[in-house]
Formats: structure tokens, C-alpha cells, sequence
């Protein structure tokens, strides 16, 4: 649910009594045991007391001086957008960070809560790899269920509870749902659907959020008190550092084991059985290792790909008449985006095999051609043979009915474009995470008062070396004028000037500083304005839930933006942008995506005349795309009155 950044409100201190409320609501949902106040017995025979008191129960769980905040986010293949409440707060000798998400009515923990309070919820245990998988947003499906059955009593459907891996069985990395009665399953082996679906997990938003931007914390190596065969135990035995000792017996681990096979079939098994977060098929293998794949064979290869690219772009870039491309699209673009990165190659010997120069077309002119004369897209011929596609029928069957297949995540050496230059794959996770993407930008302008106007912040008690925002200079000046009494009877909207606001805000050095201090008065409007410009500008630039307090402003006015549109090579056109690392993001992601949004060539490099220590890197694109560039920044929360836009395309008038 947090694989993308959700957008947080700010933070709330939580008053004493709803803390209360929430732990005691945490603690009846959780079945915590609550030791019993009457200790008089105890007492009497004068042995020490074990018996831990609600309060210490209640701040192990919500601890004391915590914040809450309210969300949005989206969830589902749908996007379904989510709305809920988030506490914030600190144990003993930790930052800050997210305890509990609450979603309708329902009290998750965070993996942080986990790792300091043992057996709170039961845990189930997978594999490794599987685990991985699950740490990038997919569900567990029940044969990805491990030292089972039995399974934890409580993991119930409905229930929350915590998934580990084999490797760490006692620490906690994700919390899910059940789907299904865990605890009455009698066998895993052969079993279809889904078991767990995640909503929470070690890597995600919420583990990364902090106060001071400095990102999640690492997960112990192991943790105490963690019931890993499901029997669990009361949270004041946990609180009494009661533990569970593990049996070094895999006889006693009581669990089915897993059939592992070959290395590459035991992999492939976990990611298509066990897990499920988007609609594959299983890894598409191509031919057999050592045998040699026919020319219709790398035919229907080949057009696969491209359905398959056409069919992303639809699918991804719905609200685009265009669908994310920026026509005329040239052939090695096409190739390099919208074909590369959907070969299925898993080795070496099929990159070699999977070459454009291998298909009955043999180059990536008549493979397009081939493609127009199915009336999928419409192509053309420029002056010096070069093929272009105009338009493309993204409502055509061909494209809509298409089904995708898994592709290889891992980098492979691409096959070669038709074109006669080499092509190199784009990897197929076509997904990258971009924490800029989402995040909610605030630009700030502050003032900082010179020091000849300190006698006008003095008359109302107000710090000259401060920063302030410009509705905060106005009472200011406002109250230094009412002190003075410098407005006159005949005119209320004028302000005679003293030797204070004649020697700090106009220094006769223009006509019409001349022109005031003849006059000897100044409308407030013009006054408060002309001390505005007085003052030394400062900015900040806050994402998310910064404020100034926790920001350190900096000297000058907030940088924009830069988009350069220019023409090399004779008349091609390039888009370049610079600057975009003031506003976090990170010009090489940005780069990722207009090369498949504009399905164009991208390249980042150092700005001509940026410092070495301090670089300010620069994004150049193929083609006219400043609007692409736009809804880039718009989508990491860039107004754009924060970019400045400058087209050297167009030719000067004679």
C-alpha cells in the first residue's frame, strides 16, 4: 500500500487521554493480557512484584509525547485512493518514527512497533527470495507458507499478522491481512490463492518516513522474545524478558519442508506461485539452450515486443491523447523503447539470438512497415531513408486484447537495432522507484531586515535578525508608524517620514527618493514595499511535511527551473533541463522516465559552468519535449511559475 510516497498532513500532538484510547483500544483488538491490579497478596508475603502496570503496557505500544497525522495514498490495481491516520513516536533510544497506521477502524502496527514488542501479533514465516518479493508490494499466496502447518492459532482471517523470513525467522519485515483461515490449514503443498495481503513492510514509505528526512532504520539481526513456532505469549511476559528458546531440531520445527529443485527452477517457482502483485503469466523462456530458434520463431518474438510496448504505453499513460509518446517517433527510438525492453532475454545466447538482423525483415525499417501494413500504426519516409512512425491505433485488438508476459528483471545485453547501430535493453522492471514522484513542494520567500532597521522592529519587540515572510513585515512597519504617530490628520494613507525611515529606506540616491524626502511623506503601501525590497531575500523550498523550523533557509532568491529548447546538428531539435536537484529530484530518474514517456534518447551531464563539488546536472532529450518535461515536474509537485522556459528554436526576424 506505501510503495509509493503518501501524502502526510502535518502532525498533531496526541492529547493524553486519546492515547490512552488508542492503547486500550490496541490492547482489546490484540487480545494483550492486562495483569491485575491487586497486588496486596504479593505484598503480604514480601516477594517482589512481576506484574507490569497498564501504563507501562500502554507507552510500550503508543509511548508518551506522540503525534498523529492524517494520509492519503493509493491502493489496488485500481488506484483506489486511501485515507487514514498515522502515530508517530519514539522509543527508549530510538528516532521517531511510524508506530501505527489506522485504516477505517482497524490498528495496524509498523515493523518498528514489531521489533520492540515481540508477540504482539502471530507471525508466519517464507522464504527468502519469497520475501523479497513481498518487500516490493506483493501478496503471499499459500504455498509460500513455511514451517507449517500447524500454523499460529490467531492467524485467522481477517487477523493481522507478521511475515519473516527463514533466514531471520525472528525478525519481522512484513504486516499483512489474512485472506484465509492460516491456523485450520492442513497442507500448503498444491494449494492455490492468496493466504496474506500485504499492506505494510520493511522498505516501503512509512518505514522511510523520519523527522529529519534521514530515512528508515536498519532491522536488527534478531530479536528476543518472538514465538517463531506460533504459540505465543502474553506482552507482559515479553515485558518480563520471558523469551522462547529455539529448538536447533528441524524435526521439532513442525513444518512441511519445501521441495527445492534446480537453483533456476526453485526461483522461478517463488516468484510465479507464491506471490502474486500484478496479472503475469510465468516467465516466458525462449527456445532451449544449444538450439538454434527459426526466423518465424524470432518473428513472433520480435512482434510481440512491440505489442507488448504499445500495449504499457496504453495501460500507463491513459489521461495522454498520445499515450506517453511524442510523434513522429524515429525507428531507433522505437526499437531502443518499445521493443528491447520487452524481449523476453534471460542469457547471453538469447541476446544474441533475439537480433533484428535474424527476422524475416531484417532491419527496423520493414519490420515498422510491416507493422503499417497491418494498419497498427502509420509510418513515413524522410529524406535520407530514414523511416518515422506519425500515428499509432492504440485502440486496435492487436494492442488491447493483448496479454502481457513476465519479463526478466535482471539487465541483459540487448539485441541490436535494425537500424545498423547497436541497441541496449532498457531493464524490465519498467517501474523504477522515484521518491520525488508524488511529493508535495512548498516554496517559501523570507526577508531578513538590515541592520539601519532595527529601531522599527525594536517599537514592537520584534527580532531584526529573524527571517520573516512578507504578511509578517507588514504589522511590524504598521506598529513602528502607530508609535511615531507619523500619520497625518488630512490623509490617512500617507506616512510622513522621520529621520529613521529617511536615513534606512530612502537614501536620496534616485529621483524619486529625491521627489519622497522633498515631499517629506510616502503612501504605507509604497513604504512598506520599498523596506521589502530593503531587506536581504531568503527562500526555502519544503517537501512534504517540512516546515521552517526543521529547514535551514537559504541566502537568495528560490532558483528556477530551466528548460532549453535549442536545435543541433542542423534541424534537430533538443530539450534540455537543468536545476531540478533544489527540488529533490534526482536528475538520472527524471532522465528514466522521458526516455519511455518521449520515447526518445535521454542523456545527463554536467551543466556548462556548474563547480565541481556542487554540480548541477542537466537532462537532454531528443526532440521538442517541454510539455513532457512539465507533467514530469507537475508529478513531483513543481508549479510550473517555477520554471522558465526558453525556445532558441525559433528563428530571429528579419
Amino acid at each position: 500500500m506505501f510503495k509509493k510516497k503518501p501524502n502526510i498532513k502535518a502532525l498533531a500532538p496526541l492529547r493524553s487521554s486519546d492515547r490512552r484510547k488508542i492503547a486500550d483500544q490496541i490492547i482489546a483488538d490484540y487480545g494483550i493480557d492486562v495483569p491485575s491490579r491487586d497486588t496486596t497478596d504479593q505484598a503480604e508475603t514480601g516477594q517482589e512484584s512481576a506484574i507490569i502496570g497498564v501504563g507501562a503496557i500502554r507507552n510500550a505500544l503508543l509511548p508518551d509525547n506522540s503525534q498523529s497525522a492524517r494520509f492519503t495514498t493509493t491502493a489496488g490495481k485500481d488506484l483506489k485512493q486511501v485515507s487514514g491516520t498515522i502515530y508517530i513516536g519514539k522509543h527508549p533510544a530510538q528516532p521517531q518514527r511510524v508506530l501505527w497506521i489506522k485504516l477505517e477502524d482497524k490498528l495496524l502496527p509498523t515493523v518498528y512497533t514489531l521489533w520492540s514488542n515481540p508477540g504482539l501479533v502471530p507471525l508466519l514465516h517464507t522464504p527468502d527470495v519469497v520475501l523479497q518479493k513481498l518487500r516490493g508490494g506483493a501478496d503471499l499466496m499459500t504455498p509460500g507458507l513455511a514451517r507449517g502447518p500447524p500454523f499460529p492459532s490467531k492467524a485467522t482471517k481477517g487477523s493481522v499478522v507478521a511475515i519473516a523470513s527463514l533466514e531471520k525467522p525472528t525478525v519481522p519485515m512484513v504486516v499483512g491481512i489474512c485472506e484465509i483461515d492460516v491456523a485450520s490449514l492442513q497442507e500448503v503443498r498444491g494449494a492455490k490463492g492468496h493466504a496474506v495481503r500485504g499492506e505494510h513492510w520493511d522498505g516501503d514509505e512509512l518505514w522511510a518516513w523520519s523527522q529529519g528526512g534521514s530515512g528508515g532504520g536498519n532491522a536488527p539481526d534478531e530479536i528476543e522474545g518472538w514465538d517463531t513456532f506460533g504459540g505465543g505469549c502474553s506482552l507482559e511476559e515479553l515485558l518480563n524478558d520471558v523469551t522462547v528458546e529455539d529448538s536447533d531440531d528441524a524435526q521439532n520445527e513442525g513444518g512441511v519442508p519445501i521441495p527445492y529443485k534446480t537453483a533456476e527452477e526453485s526461483q522461478e517457482k517463488y516468484q510465479n506461485e507464491f506471490v502474486e502483485g500484478e496479472d503475469a503469466e510465468p516467465f516466458q523462456r525462449v527456445g532451449v539452450e544449444g538450439k538454434e530458434l527459426s526466423t518465424k520463431e524470432i518473428d513472433e518474438i520480435f512482434w510481440n515486443a512491440l505489442l507488448y510496448g504499445l500495449h504499457h504505453h496504453r495501460n500507463t499513460n491513459r489521461s495522454d491523447p498520445h499515450h506517453g509518446l511524442s510523434f513522429p517517433v524515429n525507428q531507433s527510438a522505437l526499437v531502443s523503447n518499445l521493443v528491447l525492453p520487452f524481449l523476453p532475454i534471460t542469457t547471453s545466447a538469447q541476446a544474441a539470438t533475439l537480433n533484428i538482423k535474424k527476422t524475416s525483415w531484417k532491419n527496423a525499417k520493414k519490420f515498422i512497415k510491416a507493422f503499417d501494413k497491418a494498419q497498427i500504426l502509420k509510418s513515413k519516409d524522410r529524406d535520407g531513408g530514414e523511416c518515422v512512425v506519425v500515428d499509432i491505433d492504440f485502440e486496435d485488438p492487436a494492442i488491447t486484447n493483448f496479454v502481457p508476459y513476465k519479463l526478466p528483471k535482471k539487465e541483459t545485453a540487448g539485441a541490436e537495432s535494425g537500424g545498423g547501430g547497436g541497441g541496449k535493453a532498457i531493464t524490465a522492471d519498467i517501474s523504477p522507484s522515484d521518491s520525488s514522484i508524488g511529493q508535495q513542494l512548498n516554496k517559501i520567500d523570507l526577508y531578513k531586515p538590515k541592520e539601519q532597521l532595527a529601531p522599527i522592529f525594536a517599537a514592537s519587540k520584534a527580532n531584526h535578525h529573524a527571517l520573516y515572510l512578507p504578511t509578517e513585515l507588514r504589522p511590524i512597519i504598521n506598529a513602528y508608524i502607530d508609535s511615531e504617530k507619523l500619520i497625518p490628520d488630512t490623509n490617512k494613507r500617507l506616512v510622513n517620514l522621520d529621520p529613521i525611515l529617511a536615513n534606512a529606506v530612502f537614501d536620496g540616491s534616485t529621483p524619486l527618493d529625491r521627489e519622497v524626502l522633498a515631499k517629506g511623506s510616502v503612501p504605507r503601501d509604497a513604504l512598506i514595499d520599498r523596506i521589502l525590497k530593503s531587506c536581504s531575500p531568503y527562500h526555502l523550498i519544503l517537501r512534504n511535511t517540512e516546515t521552517r523550523d526543521t529547514v535551514k533557509a537559504k541566502a537568495g532568491h528560490a532558483p528556477k527551473i530551466s528548460i532549453v529548447l535549442e536545435t543541433r546538428s542542423g534541424n534537430k531539435t533538443v530539450t534540455k533541463i537543468s536545476g531540478v536537484e533544489v527540488f529533490h529530484i534526482q536528475p538520472q530518474a527524471l532522465a528514466d522516465e522521458l526516455q519511455k514517456t518521449c520515447a526518445s534518447s535521454t542523456s545527463v551531464g554536467q551543466t556548462a559552468g556548474s563547480s565541481p563539488k556542487k554540480p548541477v546536472m542537466e537532462v537532454m532529450v531528443q526532440g521538442p519535449q517541454k510539455e513532457a518535461m512539465m507533467k514530469a515536474l507537475e508529478k513531483r509537485g513543481v508549479s510550473r511559475q517555477w520554471v522558465e522556459v526558453s525556445d532558441k528554436t525559433k528563428g530571429k526576424k528579419k
